[in-house]
């Protein structure tokens, strides 16, 4: 079990919160268009990932691997980020988090599940209320910011009406591990990336964009990949 400490920003006020996270599971395939799931799992075949065997996905991952930054620090120099949203179950409600899910690609030809293995997941500082947000669920954007050689571009962006709501992927959840959700930190799949291009980024950033009520979730960190020892 992990403790994390986040900051509630709920009916215009922020106040701290604790999650006790017990469980770490990463969903992938979330799509709720499967014309756009089976356009992202070829973007990935075309960088040698295998396609799973069935949709969505889900990947369990020790709850010590959640970190929220600021650097995040990975063996090899072929890792990237995935722009999420991720919901923390709690006693009496949900949480909201912006998050990615770092993966080591060279890994990943050879087993998905082990190259989430190898790179922590990222976590914002700030969370929402589910409750307080679920009207406008599918209007706020989610995107990804990639930047490489000192170069920030736009790497992910879709509205969340694009991904499964947060009730099908905790039914999901449920469905498919023994006992109840307390404690689980969900992370929700991602997005296409724009252009089909996966970059192998120096710094990564996930927001939340929630225009109704001016509000955004960010997740920012740094990737450091461990070159200190001499050949």
């Amino acid at each position: 079990m992990k403790r994390m400490e986040f900051v509630l920003r709920a009916g215009g006020k922020a106040s701290p919160v604790a999650f006790e996270v017990r469980r770490l599971i990463n969903a992938g395939y979330t799509g709720r268009d499967q014309a756009a799931v089976r356009h992202h799992i070829e973007e990935l075949r075309a960088h040698g990932v295998p396609a799973p065997a069935g949709t969505p996905t889900l990947y369990a991952k020790p709850a010590s691997l959640l970190i929220q930054g600021p650097t995040l620090e990975v063996l090899g120099g072929q890792t990237s980020g995935e722009a999420e949203f991720v919901l923390l179950v709690a006693a009496g409600r949900v949480l909201v988090a912006a998050g990615s899910d770092h993966t080591d690609r060279e890994l990943e030809k050879a087993s998905i599940e082990k190259a989430k293995m190898m790179c922590p997941n990222v976590l914002s500082r700030d969370v929402w209320d589910l409750a307080e947000v679920r009207d406008g669920w599918d209007e706020i954007v989610l995107r990804g910011y990639a930047t490489a050689q000192g170069r920030r571009a736009l790497y992910q962006e879709a509205r969340l009406a694009a991904m499964m709501t947060p009730e099908d992927l905790m039914a999901l959840a449920k469905d498919r591990t023994d006992g109840d959700l307390e404690g689980l930190a969900l992370f929700s799949g991602t997005v296409p990336m724009l252009g089909g291009q996966m970059v192998f980024a120096d710094r990564f950033e996930v927001e939340l964009g929630d225009s109704r009520r001016g509000h955004v979730l960010r997740c920012d960190y740094r990737i450091a990949p461990l070159s200190y020892l001499k050949d």
